[in-house]
């Protein structure tokens, strides 16, 4: 659910001082890394399941309370065949390999997106990793898997728009919180810190509602080279920011 400006600071409850209580990435660069290095693009994306693993630990390290990674777009269907063919087999790798690791240190998996489209077995796989960690209290991680944002948004404002026909809701009653309880993360904090790598510097249709007041961290180095002391880099440059939402910053009003 969306949080409010006084909600989203540095210093969230069940998070370590100065640590975001939630960092999304969009993991960039896989096909970047192989081509450098003369290998095919699947090579990239294998070593990108690599990045991730050593993220999601380094996040629960750090008391990260959430982490989410963009891990398969809607627009990343229009890719040749092949390719999605390999993402939807590393998918099924990584939850098949590391499920009962993520399990045994009480990582509970989400999963927003799409169900459409989604092949019936890797369906059944990410739908297992969240009845299988659901009461775990430590790091959630969110896995955006056949995700769009503006689909999101357009499906929050047709459900809305039922609503509305149907009577159950007044015109009056929409609000920004209302409109937050039917994303895909209504029960979901929004970010604090957005990183993408690769040196793209661009969101691509990633969480646009929830990263309203986000700080953003743009790094060159490729995913599959994304390392623990990145993930540092990236929240010690948060730690360094001052978050406003539109007003003053918490330390300019804070007496000396």
């Amino acid at each position: 659910m969306g949080s409010s400006p006084e909600q989203r600071t540095g210093k969230e409850p069940g998070s370590q001082a100065g640590v975001p209580r939630h960092i999304a990435i969009i993991m960039d660069g896989n096909g970047r890394w192989a081509q450098m290095r003369g290998l095919p693009r699947v090579e990239g994306h294998r070593r990108g399941v690599e990045a991730l693993r050593r993220t999601v630990d380094a996040a629960s390290a750090l008391g990260v309370n959430y982490l989410t990674v963009y891990s398969f777009s809607i627009e990343n269907w229009r890719r040749p065949a092949t390719e999605v063919s390999d993402l939807m087999g590393l998918i099924k790798f990584f939850v098949r390999r590391d499920l009962a690791e993520l399990h045994r240190h009480g990582v509970r998996i989400r999963v927003v997106g799409s169900p459409d489209d989604v092949p019936p077995d890797v369906a059944a796989l990410l739908s297992e990793a969240q009845e299988t960690t659901r009461t775990n209290r430590g790091l959630n991680l969110v896995i955006a898997f056949n995700y769009g944002a503006r689909q999101e948004i357009v499906q929050a404002a047709r459900r809305i728009a039922e609503a509305v026909a149907a009577g159950t809701m007044r015109p009056e009653d929409v609000t920004e919180a209302a409109f937050a309880r039917r994303l895909d993360t209504a029960d979901i904090p929004d970010p604090d810190l957005v990183i993408r790598t690769s040196g793209e510097l661009r969101l691509s249709n990633f969480l646009l509602w929830q990263s309203a007041y986000a700080e953003f961290v743009f790094t060159p180095v490729l995913w599959p080279d994304f390392s623990r002391g990145d993930l540092e880099a990236a929240v010690e440059a948060y730690r360094q920011r001052e978050r406003r939402y539109g007003g003053l910053s918490m330390r300019a009003e804070t007496p000396a």
